[in-house]
């Protein structure tokens, strides 16, 4: 629409697309993701977007796998205390049980994204489903009080599943759902990670209770749990071969569309990591979200071990306040989701969201010793509430501030710092916490949420010194299709006022008459 009537004020002013120069040969609707935001269909774009109904289920499918993954992760740390006990190992052996879903991530992370860019959505989603199924039949072998090493060995395969599950909810959130549902979808699938945690905090204290008396019994209760999570991961592996097939039939969104039209042999792996960490905002939210997800990742881990300092024989108790804080977390995910789904307030909501986990933190830190379970499992939901919602908020804003290059990319360079992050984290917090106490180890993490929040700050900053100069540089370029004609234009208030209104340049950015005057 913009190219069509830029054509016909030229032609009226007599001005072909030679005589234009090259503001005429190279226009911002030629750009695909340009074209993806047209209300109509752009050349060489095939297919009218339509969504599909097997949407729905493939959500679903990868919510319950991605869930028994999160559960194996987390399932032997919220038992720290009794696993130690049973396999005879130091609390440093069994936190490296966590651990090394972080330190697989890291190396595999590159080409498990080649492999999901180059080979795609199903062969991926099969590789993560399979290999958390072999690695939770791995585990019903090592029921025995020798056999910690083929318990890690598990673990192993099971964190390297975990790098086939990581990447995906931005990728199936925008290759299967329509632009009004992108943000719910990629929320609801970080949601069944977060569920599996959830359900990795309150079961294993259940199912596997303290019986340091009786080991026999300690390893029948351990067999059962092992049982039951690999029939389950048997029958969802099942299930991902039925369900998920490559993409829908029909692009779910004009965006989808044009990206089809991309040919294969234009797109390249390595142009696209170099693109990645040429962008400075990407760059700085690739650091914010290691730390933020990073502490998630050493406070869960370190949990039991916080609670039991001060709470004796509480271990029940830790893995309910666990699941308060992840679950908190969960709906703090949708709220997020369905809030970027309504605003598209990328930025805002994730300075926000940063502050208010920080907060959280601070206020969790302080309230741990004080003798009562009842404000632990609250301040541990606040804490939930904020840091985990901003789970969503990280990818999608990648996305947002990366397109066109691949969500699985982005995603996987996004998890590939929280794994850094949260060996490191979880490594330093778990000496101060053993030399000294949880709240040194808390305030560790408080320092670096801190440091996030200003690399929050400027990356906010640089984002909308780039809107500006794009918006000013398209206004420039129109006058100088049109000059003696709006000549007189950015002298008037009017106009300054209508134009900063069709801009939506916020009203706080600048608020003074003079100061938009000159921004025009």
């Amino acid at each position: 629409r913009v190219r069509g009537e830029m054509s016909s004020v030229s032609e009226a002013a007599g001005v072909s697309d030679v005589e234009a120069g090259e503001g005429a040969a190279v226009t911002p609707v030629e750009l695909p993701e340009v074209q993806a935001m047209l209300s109509s269909p752009a050349p060489g774009v095939s297919g009218t977007p339509r969504l599909s109904k097997r949407r729905l289920v493939v959500l679903a499918v990868f919510s319950l796998y991605s869930l028994l993954n999160a559960f194996q992760w987390i399932q032997y740390s919220i038992l720290s205390n009794i696993f130690m006990h049973f396999y005879e190992v130091s609390s440093t052996q069994i936190d490296w049980l966590s651990m090394v879903y972080m330190v697989t991530y890291v190396p595999l992370i590159l080409p498990a994204t080649w492999l999901l860019d180059t080979r795609g959505l199903r062969l991926t989603a099969l590789l993560g489903s399979g290999l958390n199924c072999l690695g939770a039949w791995i585990k019903c072998t090592s029921v025995q009080r020798n056999l910690y090493p083929v318990t890690l060995l598990a673990q192993i395969v099971c964190s390297v599943a975990q790098i086939f599950i990581l990447g995906l909810p931005s990728r199936i959130a925008s290759v299967w759902f329509g632009p009004k549902e992108v943000s719910t979808a990629c929320a609801v699938a970080v949601l069944g990670n977060q569920l599996g945690t959830a359900i990795g905090f309150l079961l294993p204290p259940v199912l596997v209770p303290n019986t340091a008396e009786n080991t026999d019994l300690m390893g029948h209760n351990i067999s059962i749990m092992f049982y039951g999570t690999a029939a389950l991961s048997t029958l969802l592996f099942l299930l991902t071969g039925a369900v998920f097939v490559e993409k829908p039939k029909y692009p779910p969104s004009r965006a989808q569309a044009v990206l089809r039209n991309v040919p294969p042999e234009n797109y390249s792996y390595k142009q696209s990591i170099i693109n990645l960490f040429r962008n400075v905002p990407f760059v700085l939210l690739l650091i914010s979200y290691g730390i933020m997800t990073g502490a998630f990742y050493s406070v869960s881990t370190l949990l039991n071990q916080m609670i039991i300092h001060h709470y004796k024989g509480e271990e029940v108790n830790a893995g309910r306040i666990g699941l308060t804080l992840v679950v908190a977390g969960m709906v703090g995910s949708i709220i997020c989701g369905l809030l970027l789904d309504y605003t598209k307030t990328y930025k805002q909501t994730t300075l926000i969201v940063y502050i208010l986990s920080f907060i959280g933190m601070i206020i969790f830190t302080f309230t741990l010793n004080v003798g009562y379970l009842t404000v632990v499992f609250v301040t541990g939901g606040v804490l939930g509430f904020f840091m985990t919602g901003y789970l969503p908020l990280g990818f999608e804003f990648a996305v947002e501030i990366t397109y066109p290059e691949s969500e699985g990319t982005s995603s996987g360079l996004l998890n590939a710092s929280a794994q850094i992050f949260g060996i490191l984290f979880t490594l330093v917090q778990g000496e101060l916490t053993t030399k000294y106490n949880p709240r040194a180890g808390n305030l560790f993490l408080c320092a670096w949420m801190f440091v996030g929040i200003i690399l929050t700050g400027n990356q906010l900053t640089l984002l909308m010194k780039q809107n500006l100069n794009e918006k000013c540089q398209f206004l420039l370029g129109f006058r100088s299709i049109w000059p003696r004609s709006v000549s007189w234009i950015p002298h008037s208030l009017a106009f300054v006022r209508v134009m900063a209104r069709r801009l939506r340049l916020r009203p706080w950015l600048m608020t003074s008459t003079e100061s938009w005057t000159r921004v025009v």
